[in-house]
Formats: C-alpha cells, sequence, structure tokens
C-alpha cells in the first residue's frame, strides 16, 4: 500500500481508502454486519488504514459498523473520514435545502442539506458516539447548503479543529468558486468529488485548482457504480428497481465494453481483475490524492487493495488514456 500527504496537513491516508456508502446501506441494499465487519477488518489488515464514512449512510449505520470493526485496533494508525450537512429528521428535519426522499425504516423520509454551526456541532458529536472515538481525522462536508453563508460553516469547522474534535476539515462536492469563497475562512483539507474513466470533468478547473492551492482531491466512484468492473457486461444485469439503472444510462454501453474488452489483456498480464486496474489507474491521475473503494465482504476489501501490488508504466498508462479518450470522445 502506498500513503499520501492530504493537502497541507500532516495527514497520510492510504491511497486506497474505504468507502461504506454500500455497508450503510442506503441505496446500496443491505448488508450483513458481520460481513461489513469482516470488509473493514480487511482492508486494515491489508494496509488500507483510511475509511470514509457518512452519517447518511444507512442513517448511522455504517458508523456504528465501523466503529465495532476499528475495536482492538491502534486508532492512532488509522484515519477515520466522515461528513455532516444531511439532516432526515429530528431537531433539524425541515431545515436548509431539500434534495432528495430516502427509505428509512420502511418509511420514506425527506433528506436536506443543512450546514449551519448549530447542526456542525449536533452531528460531530452524534458521529463521534457512533464511532466510539474521541476525535474524526478528517471532517468534510458532504454537500453544499445554498441556505448557510459558506463563512459560517467554515469558522465551525475552524472553531473543531482548534477544540481538538476533528484534525482536519474538508469539503465534497464543492465548485472552484465555493473553495474560493470557502478560502477566506480556512484552509481546507481536501474535496470529495466524483472521477472515473467515464466522468473526468474535474481536469478542467478543479485539479488545476488544487494543485496550485495544495488542496488534496479524494475520487469518489471510480468504477463508476460499478460499470466498469466489467461484471454488467458478463451477465450481471440490475434488478429493475436499482438505482445504477438511471446512472448507467448516461453512457454509450457499446463504447464502454469494448473499452473494458480492449483493456482485458493488460489486466490479464498484470494477474490483475479489471477493477484492481481502474483503481489503480485512477490513483494515478494527475491532482488525485486518494480513491475510494467500496467492499461489503472480506474478499472485496483485499481486491482492492491488491489495486496496490503492480506499477503501470509510462506507455502503458499511454495505452490506457487512449482507450479511455476513445470511449467519452463526444
Amino acid at each position: 500500500m502506498e500513503y499520501k500527504k492530504l493537502g497541507a496537513t500532516d495527514l497520510r491516508l492510504s491511497v486506497i481508502t474505504y468507502g461504506s456508502f454500500a455497508i450503510g446501506g442506503t441505496m446500496w441494499g443491505g448488508n450483513e454486519a458481520a460481513d461489513s465487519i469482516a470488509a473493514v477488518r480487511a482492508s486494515i489488515d491489508n494496509g488500507i488504514t483510511s475509511i470514509d464514512t457518512a452519517p447518511f449512510y444507512g442513517f448511522g449505520l455504517s458508523e456504528e459498523v465501523i466503529g465495532k470493526a476499528i475495536k482492538g485496533y491502534d486508532r492512532s494508525r488509522l484515519q477515520l473520514l466522515t461528513k455532516f450537512g444531511l439532516v432526515w429528521d429530528g431537531s433539524n428535519a425541515g431545515r436548509g435545502e431539500r434534495t432528495s426522499d430516502a427509505l428509512k425504516d420502511g418509511k420514506t423520509v425527506s433528506v436536506y442539506k443543512y450546514a449551519s454551526r448549530g447542526n456542525i456541532l449536533k452531528e460531530v458529536e452524534e458521529s463521534l458516539k457512533r464511532l466510539d472515538t474521541d476525535y474524526i481525522d478528517l471532517l468534510q462536508l458532504h454537500w453544499p447548503d445554498s441556505t448557510t453563508p459558506i463563512s459560517e460553516t467554515m469558522e465551525t469547522l475552524d472553531l473543531l479543529v482548534k477544540q481538538g474534535k476533528i484534525r482536519a476539515a474538508a469539503v465534497c462536492n464543492y465548485s472552484v468558486e465555493q473553495l474560493e469563497e470557502a478560502a477566506k475562512s480556512i484552509q481546507l483539507a481536501s474535496n470529495q468529488v466524483p472521477y472515473s474513466m467515464l466522468n473526468r470533468r474535474i481536469e478542467a478547473q478543479l485539479v488545476p485548482y488544487a494543485l496550485k492551492n495544495n488542496l488534496g482531491i479524494i475520487a469518489y466512484s471510480p468504477m463508476a457504480r460499478g460499470l466498469l468492473t466489467g461484471k454488467y457486461f458478463e451477465g450481471s444485469r440490475l434488478k429493475a428497481d436499482d438505482h445504477r439503472n438511471e446512472y448507467f444510462s448516461r453512457f454509450n454501453l457499446e463504447r464502454v465494453e469494448a473499452m473494458l474488452n480492449r483493456l482485458k489483456p493488460l489486466a490479464e498480464e498484470k494477474q490483475a481483475t479489471l477493477a484492481q486496474l481502474v483503481l489503480r489507474w485512477t490513483t494515478l491521475q494527475k491532482g488525485i490524492s486518494v480513491v475510494l473503494a467500496g467492499a461489503r465482504n472480506a474478499t472485496q476489501a483485499i481486491s482492492n487493495a491488491a489495486a496496490m501490488s503492480f506499477s503501470l508504466s509510462n506507455e502503458e498508462l499511454l495505452f490506457i488514456n487512449r482507450e479511455v479518450d476513445a470511449c467519452t470522445a463526444p
């Protein structure tokens, strides 16, 4: 495993970071608690020291599972990354910017983006309790909230750093303009954004800004929600109510399948799966600090970690880039 310093902080994260969205169950279907705990522990045992979660993932379940899974490990060697800013019930229900509906305990609840000072302080205490820890390594705003001034959110994050409850502050899904506004109040560690072979939009503005301002980039959805594993084209079609059906329809699936077929021989040469090749390519892209990879069980977690067991030459990277460009060309 390789480790990278995140932005201007003293945090060193594993280049492959465990993404825990799926084990929370929200939007992805349930997962056995024992499998989830095994996935987290297998990740740690194979060098993945950084774990990314959020209260929204399973409405607290993901954080609780992680809190249980890390018991017995040296906390100082782990980096817990969580988020705030999505609320769905309780005292803050209905506040902020309405974003979506989600199923909670079989009932539909409305979800709001809400990043006020009071809500941040409330959410941090709840996350600390669920994670069973006394500090969070990286606290991230989950989504921009148009109803709360950016300065209020950032000043609250700065307060939490000074209090020692978080080691560093970050955001997710921020535009360059929003980052510039945030920089007036705090030096952020990173911006977590979607990035994959099929979604390279951040390369135009965000990557140059991040490199210039020593801002880390945490890439999520590197596998394009599983499309780039190749399994979809091998008979693993989705159920009719799977949320990925709409997402996959955004792409030219014939081109994607053709690209993956051309990449398979290189993966086989590396004794790797397509998923591992895609993950490794993503870790080597300009400006990318770490890459999130989810796992529902120990086998998947070990496979993700193994993506760092081989290298790609400049010639191999050029070959992959040509295939990616051909796949995504207008």
